[in-house]
Parts: C-alpha cells; structure tokens; sequence
C-alpha cells in the first residue's frame, strides 16, 4: 500500500505536456493522510500490509525510474490513499489501480472521482489483484485488454512475490515493473546460485529481466513503521529472454527447489537427456540461470 506528501508539483515537467498540468497535485503530507483515514472512519490494516510510504523523493524517485510518459498505461497495486495515483496521472498517465480494501477504494472513487469520469484516465478496480495467488484477477485482465503496460506500485508484502512471478510468466506484455517491496524479496530476485536466498522467482527473473536495486527504504519511510526493511528495485524484460517457456520453466524450478536438499537425479529421475555440464548428483541450487534453463527444455513438457 501506498500514501504520498508535500512538495512541488511537476506542471512544469518536460515529461508532463501542459494538457496535464490540470491533473497536479501536491502530495499528501502524513497529518493529511492520517486526517483522511480518520475522515472515513479508516486506519491502516496490518493484516493487509498497509504500511503508506510517506518520503516524497522515494515516490518520485520510483516513478522516475519507471519512465513513464504521457499515454502510458500503467498498473498499481494497492493504491492506499491515492497518491502514487494522482503522481502518475499529473504526468499523463492511463493509470488501472487496483485496491483490495473496499475503505480505500471508496475513498478514491471520492477523491479521484473527476479522473474516473472524464475519460480512460483512470481505472480503479475494487479486489484482490489475483485470483487464487497464481493468475492476475479477470477484472484487472479486462482492464489491460492486452496492451503494453508497466508495473508502478509500493506493493502489499504479502501480495508481491506472486504477482511478480504471475506477471513475468504469464503477462509479456507487461514491460517492466518498479516496485517497493520487502527487502528479503528483493536479495531473493538478485541472488546467485550457491546463496540461500537462489531460487525460483531468482531463476524466473533474471531470465526473463534485468533486476535492478534502486534504492534501500528504512523503517522510517513508511507510515505506520513496517517490522522489516524495504527495497525499491526495477526488473526490466529482456529484449531476449534466455526461454520461450517461461511457464515450463517456473514449473522445473518449483519442483526442483521445494526439495533444494536434494540431488537433481532424486527429484527428476536419472534417465532425462541431462544437458552438458549438469550431473545428476548436482542440487538445484549450484546451477546458474542459463543452465537451468537448459535443463527445463531438456524435460519434455506435460
């Protein structure tokens, strides 16, 4: 979830054509954000991961490092109380948000309603963004209808690992997402073979991606304080991914690493065409990306 603060708007931005400049605002300050929960009867929901990023040059910093423009069309996840919202829309953003919670949902439609009414400006979906934690949710898919999008939020903890790898494997046209997630996901996304933080969603997203780490987001930054330390990092699409399959790809990954322990002949049997330079004695863990890539194509798929 997200929430933003005070700081000078961007009508002058060579980013924003001055068609926009109507859409500014200023971001709300933590007194404003707490002042408008209370003013709807809300408070924020641990149990949702409701923890608002108040630091305006983080959230300018990620929307920076989007690249977004004019026309774009991007995806946010949790909006909170609408703040990364209303940053996107200032630079002329299509903007599709999706909120779980149905208070802060009713609160945007309040306080983004002029968006929502005059034109495709703004979708605003009320629901969980996926559907049994594996698939995007059918009106989130209907809101995309197939056109390139980006990936723009300060994701829920417990919402970002599967909608990262939902996105990555089944959306292509999602062309890149930059988010603010747990920190420990994050060292997860970017690890190498041997580390205890190597598996699947790192096989996944360095093979379809570039992973970047953007910056580091102590305690201090979100409202109220999270139990953990966050990270704000990019994962861009490769031009050429190192699969065709990626579906293929994440179903090896998964049965491999639930028994990481494991040699790979255990868990695979010892009769498959094991591609050159990967023994059976070998744990899932000490292969890099390319060549468990290799061994994913070498398993016919089912």
């Amino acid at each position: 979830m997200i929430a933003r603060c005070a700081g000078p708007t961007h009508a002058d931005s060579p980013l924003v054509p001055r068609a926009y400049a109507r859409f500014d605002a200023t971001m709300q300050t933590l007194t404003e954000i707490r002042q408008l929960l209370d003013s709807h009867g809300l408070a924020p929901k641990k149990s949702l991961g409701q923890n608002f990023l108040i630091d305006h040059n983080l959230i300018r910093k990620l929307v920076d490092a989007s690249a977004v423009r004019a026309g774009d069309l991007v995806l946010e996840i949790g909006p909170g109380t609408g703040t990364l919202t209303e940053e996107l829309l200032s630079r002329g953003c299509r903007v599709i948000a999706c909120e779980l919670d149905a208070g802060l949902a009713a609160l945007n439609r309040e306080r983004l309603g002029a968006h929502l009414e005059h034109g495709p400006r703004l979708t605003l979906i009320e629901g969980d963004c996926l559907e049994n934690k594996r698939e995007l949710s059918a009106a989130a898919v209907a809101a995309l209808s197939e056109r390139p999008f980006t990936l723009v939020a300060n994701l829920p903890y417990g919402a970002a690992t599967p909608l990262i790898l939902t996105l990555l494997i089944d959306h292509p046209r999602c062309n890149g997402l930059f988010v603010t997630i747990q920190r420990e996901v994050a060292d997860r996304l970017a690890a190498g073979p041997g580390s205890k933080d190597y598996g699947q969603i790192s096989i996944i997203a360095q093979a379809l991606a570039e992973v970047r780490h953007i910056a580091t987001l102590p305690r201090e930054c979100f409202w109220p304080r999270p139990d953990v330390t966050s990270a704000m990092i990019s994962i861009t699409r490769l031009a050429h991914p190192l699969t065709t399959n990626p579906a293929h790809l994440a179903a090896i990954t998964q049965r491999v690493f639930a028994q990481r322990r494991k040699q790979l002949g255990g868990i695979l049997g010892r009769n498959i065409p094991w591609p050159g330079g990967i023994e059976p004695t070998l744990r899932a863990e000490q292969l890099t990306v390319a060549q468990m890539v290799a061994l994913a194509d070498a398993i016919p798929a089912t």
